[in-house]
Order: C-alpha cells, then structure tokens, then sequence
C-alpha cells in the first residue's frame, strides 16, 4: 500500500509541475501576490469544518480534486476567458502540490484522515 501512496504523491508533483506550466502559458493577468493568495485560496474551506466533519470533508474533497481546477481551466479556455483558465490552473497546481506533500482528500471520520493515509504521527 505504501508503495501506491508514493506513487500519487509523484503524481501529485507532476499535477503541480505541469499546471504551473500551463498558469505560465496564460498572459500574465494576476500580480505575483495575487498568484499566491489564489493558489492557497481552496485551503479556506478548512472553514468548513466548523459545520462537523462531514460537511468539512465535503466542502474541502469538492475544490482538492483534480477535476474541479481542469474545469476551471478548460471553461477558461473555451470561452476565452484567460482569468478564469489562470485561477483553473493554479487551482489545480495547489491540489497537486497539496497531494504531493500527502494531505489527500478528506474522509468523513475527520480532516487527519485521507487517503493518503493519517495525517501526522500516529496514536
């Protein structure tokens, strides 16, 4: 099992790699600063949390999964929109550099447990 959990961490790098790549081939619309506030935007529904596990994990797994910053970015992209394609592809960057450093989607039972395992030491 371990040996999965390195492989999506890798992964996880890559995903952050490339949708760098991607925010960099976008023209420049967003300051530095507002790049980085962007980027660690979906931490904020760690929030969340205060409505129980639950809603937490819904919440956080909801804007942490790959699919919802490629959204982003491809909506961004179909429609010409190069604000949204950026915000899309830092989106999905800060859920790749998340995975990368082993916070995974939530589970229910409480914001330490992923699937990438327990969050910090065990018992």
């Amino acid at each position: 099992m371990k040996d999965v959990i390195v492989w999506q961490r890798v992964e996880g790098g890559l995903v952050f790699i490339a949708a760098l790549v991607l925010y960099g081939q976008v023209e420049p619309i967003l300051p530095w600063w507002g790049a980085l506030l962007v980027f660690f935007a979906p931490d904020l529904s760690f929030f969340a949390y205060g409505a129980g596990s639950r809603i937490g994990a819904l919440a956080y797994n909801l804007v942490h999964v790959y699919a919802f910053g490629a959204g982003l970015m491809a909506l961004g992209t179909l429609f010409a929109m190069p604000l949204l394609a950026a915000l899309g592809a830092l989106w999905l960057a800060h859920s790749g550099f998340d995975r990368m450093l082993g916070y995974g989607l939530k589970a229910n039972t409480g914001f330490k447990d992923t699937h990438l395992g327990r969050l910090g030491k065990a018992g």
